[in-house]
C-alpha cells in the first residue's frame, strides 16, 4: 500500500480555494498586524483592507505563524491518515515561516520534510500543486518534495509596483534599490531571484512598464506547456487586460489563474501591484 503524503503550505501561496480542496492542501495562515490588532490572513483580513490602510498611511506589519500553529496542522494531517508530510513555504528571505515550520516538524507525530521553496504567491502555489499531484499518484515523500523543488527551479516571477516605498519600509528591498526606483519618477519592474526581490528594470511610465511585463512573461513562457498566474492588488482591470493578452500570445498555456494577492504580500507591495508568475510543466 502506498504511503499517504499530506501537503502543507502557507497562506502566501494564494492557491484558489477549489484547488486546495480538490488536492487536499492545507495552508497555514500568516498574520497581518493592523494597528494593534493581529489578524489571520485569509480569514480575518482582506488584501483590500490592507490597501486602504496603506493609502491612509496606517501602520501595517506582518508576522510568521507560530510553531504551535504548524504543530496543530501536522497533528491534524496525521489524524487524517497522513504517514508523511511535505511542508512547502515562502522564501526564508521574506519571513520566518520556514523556521517556525522546522521547529514544529521536530515534534510532529509523523515525518515532515520542510522546504524553503524560495518562492511566494502562486510561484509557491504551483510548487504545492506539483507535490500534491505526485502524492495523489501514490508517490513517496521524497518524490513529492523533488517535484516541488523542480517546479520551483523552473518558475519565474516578475512584477510591477507603483512605488518601492512599501517594500523598502518592510525591509524586503534595499534602500539603495528603492532610491534608484524612485529617482526621476521611474517605474520599477522587479523579479524574484534566489528567494529575494531584485530590481530588474527601470521604465519611464506605468504603461510602458506593464507592456514590458507582458513581453517578459511571453518570452519566459515560450511554446512548451506552461501555467501562468497574474496577481494584482487593487488593480483588477490591469490584471484582466494582462491575462487577456497572455491568453492570446502564449501558445503552450495550460492554466491561467488571475487573483488578487492576499493581505501579507499586499502589505509589502502596496496598491497597484501587477505580477506574472510563469511556471513550466514537466
Amino acid at each position: 500500500m502506498s504511503r499517504h503524503v499530506a501537503i502543507v503550505t502557507d497562506s502566501t501561496a494564494y492557491l484558489p480555494p477549489q484547488a486546495m480542496e480538490r488536492h487536499h492542501i492545507t495552508a497555514v495562515p500568516l498574520t497581518v498586524v493592523l494597528g494593534d490588532k493581529a489578524l489571520e490572513e485569509g480569514t480575518e483580513i482582506s488584501a483590500r483592507s490592507v490597501a486602504v490602510a496603506l493609502q491612509k498611511r496606517k501602520s501595517v506589519t506582518t508576522s510568521r505563524p507560530s510553531p504551535e500553529v504548524f504543530a496543530a496542522a501536522y497533528r491534524a494531517a496525521a489524524a487524517g491518515g497522513a504517514t508523511e508530510i511535505a511542508s512547502l513555504h515562502l522564501s526564508a528571505e521574506f519571513s520566518g515561516t520556514y523556521d517556525a515550520a522546522v521547529l514544529a516538524a521536530k515534534q510532529a507525530p509523523v515525518p515532515v520534510h520542510v522546504v524553503d521553496t524560495g518562492m511566494v504567491a502562486m510561484a509557491l502555489g504551483f510548487c504545492a500543486l506539483a507535490a500534491a499531484e505526485v502524492a495523489e499518484r501514490g508517490g513517496t515523500l521524497d518524490e513529492a518534495v523533488a517535484a516541488a523543488e523542480k517546479r520551483a527551479e523552473g518558475t519565474s516571477a516578475y512584477f510591477y509596483v507603483d512605488t518601492l516605498d512599501y517594500l523598502r519600509r518592510g525591509g524586503r528591498i534595499g534602500a539603495a534599490q528603492a532610491l534608484l526606483g524612485s529617482a526621476l519618477a521611474v517605474k520599477p519592474l522587479l523579479q524574484l531571484s534566489e528567494g529575494r526581490i531584485e530590481l530588474l528594470e527601470k521604465v519611464r511610465t506605468a504603461s510602458k512598464a506593464i507592456a514590458r511585463l507582458e513581453e517578459i512573461a511571453v518570452g519566459e513562457a515560450g511554446t512548451s506547456p506552461v501555467d501562468i498566474a497574474v496577481h494584482h492588488l487593487a488593480a483588477a482591470e490591469r490584471a484582466e487586460l494582462l491575462a487577456e493578452r497572455l491568453r492570446e500570445r502564449v501558445p503552450g498555456l495550460v492554466e491561467l489563474h488571475v487573483s488578487e494577492v492576499g493581505a501579507v504580500i499586499g502589505a509589502h507591495t502596496g496598491p497597484g501591484l501587477l505580477g506574472a508568475v510563469i511556471s513550466p510543466r514537466y
